[in-house]
């Protein structure tokens, strides 16, 4: 149960997970002097226009895993970003304030995943994902363009079958499929104690808009909104050159629960006046994401990683897809590829991220609380326009909101840092402080009406 000169690796999937995962098994494959052979599974075309070529994802990379790919030898070439993001903007119904990023590391960057939206005339455009994988196939990985539709475990290794082509035979077969029902049964059939993960449907669309609209309405700022919407944990508006992208993340978005967003004042105000935003949106789609992990996703020559396996609550996936796929190359070339090595040495990383999403789903559970309270919202305001005015001031609140936004930081350290005395004393200080003022403001208004 190890890799040998000759083995035969098949990557089912060519998105970051996938791409991460052969990149860094050939990088370590050199140390070894290890000669492999790596074929990447993958049907969509990353170089096409609209929903054949993208994996349905806002775009956002996180300045800290652009350094991280850095130290490694993979630097994201400037023409693959489509804006710098340095601040976010953070909108309520009772006010707005911007958040500048704690430190230049922590700023982020938007990308598109495929070449671009459906209908979208610029050809130039360059997509992260393709990036990725055409830095695979430089490292020798073998491209395979096809679906793959059959997968059959024998006592010499894992058959993997395509409707084009006849099946083929691997020493190691790693599952890079997302989420996708079709492909994860397939796994289920030669990996039988996984259990798929626990998903629901977001939303993601596009609006074309000049760049210099662009710059005057969003600049290179996240707009995120903490309104009282049912249903909606996270929405926020990502500038890109000439698109603004539109995500909502919560509990079964629908159609409905997207005009409730896109009506509101607050998201409006983010447009030009004469912009169209309830016109038909030429690129949406409700992609599903993972709210619960997946569960001994591995066996005998078998491992899952990224959202097949592991991810980031809500945030950062294609962090997390980064994460996992290290931690299974590191386990395939230097400990084994049985169940065992899996268990012991690439469960642990998947495990940490399951602890730290449990973390993060009581922060999301207190953040609708915020929501869904005038008075809360009112103080967590104050304390931030504080913190952002005053160059003294510890950036506890605007830094603690900022890797909530981002992913960047553990949902642990996040919580941890919410928790500080400090933060919770400046908290209930501007929160009544906040809400005295509007009372007696409003006792002055009545007292000159009357």
């Amino acid at each position: 149960m190890e890799l040998t000169d000759g083995s035969r690796i098949a990557v089912i999937g060519g998105g970051p997970a996938g791409s991460f995962f052969s990149y860094y098994v050939l990088e370590y494959a050199r140390r070894f002097d290890l000669e492999l052979e790596l074929d990447i599974f993958e049907a969509k075309d990353f170089t096409k226009i609209g929903s054949s070529g993208c994996n349905h994802c806002g775009g956002i990379i996180s300045e800290s895993l652009v350094q991280e790919l850095a130290t490694d030898g993979l630097v994201i070439p400037s023409d693959i970003i489509q804006r710098g993001i340095n601040t976010y903007t953070m909108h309520t119904e009772q006010g707005t304030r911007r958040i500048h990023a704690p430190t230049d590391e922590q700023r982020i960057a938007s990308v598109f995943r495929g070449c671009g939206p459906r209908g979208c005339l610029d050809k130039s455009l360059k997509g992260f994902d393709n990036y990725l994988l055409g830095l695979c196939q430089e490292n020798g990985a073998r491209l395979i363009p096809e679906k793959v539709t059959r997968l059959e475990r024998t006592e010499e290794g894992v058959m993997v079958g395509c409707s084009k082509s006849a099946l083929r035979k691997y020493d190691l077969v790693v599952g890079a499929v997302g989420l996708n029902p079709k492909a994860l049964e397939l796994f289920k059939g030669i990996c039988p104690s996984y259990s798929l993960p626990e998903v629901t449907r977001a939303y993601i669309s596009e609006f074309l808009m000049k760049p210099g609209d662009i710059e005057k309405s969003l600049g290179s700022s996240m707009h995120v909104f903490l309104l009282d919407l049912p249903q909606i944990t996270f929405g926020a508006l990502i500038p890109k050159y000439n698109y603004i992208t539109l995500v909502l993340l919560g509990k079964d978005i629908d159609k409905d629960i997207v005009q409730n967003f896109i009506s509101s004042n607050e998201v409006r105000s983010c447009f030009p006046e004469d912009f169209p935003v309830k016109r038909a949106v030429p690129c949406q789609c409700y992609p599903y994401i993972n709210i619960a992990q997946g569960n001994h996703a591995y066996a005998d020559r078998v491992v899952l990683i990224g959202d097949s396996a592991s991810s980031k609550l809500y945030k950062n996936g294609i962090g997390a897809a980064f994460i996992t796929a290290k931690a299974a190359a590191s386990t395939v070339v230097f400990e084994g590829i049985s169940e065992r090595h899996f268990e012991k040495y690439y469960k642990p990383i998947c495990r940490d991220l399951d602890k730290d999403n449990w973390v993060g789903k009581w922060i999301f559970w207190v953040t609708r609380i915020i929501q869904k309270s005038t008075v809360l919202k009112r103080g967590l305001l104050d304390l931030v326009g504080k913190e952002q005015a005053q160059e003294h001031l510890a950036l506890r609140m605007s830094s603690a909101l900022w890797d909530t936004f981002t992913g960047s930081a553990g949902y642990r350290n996040i919580l941890k840092r919410f928790l500080h005395p400090s933060l919770l004393f400046g908290l209930v200080k501007s929160t009544l402080a906040s809400n005295i003022s509007i009372i007696n403001r409003h006792s002055h208004e009545k007292q000159e009406a009357r």
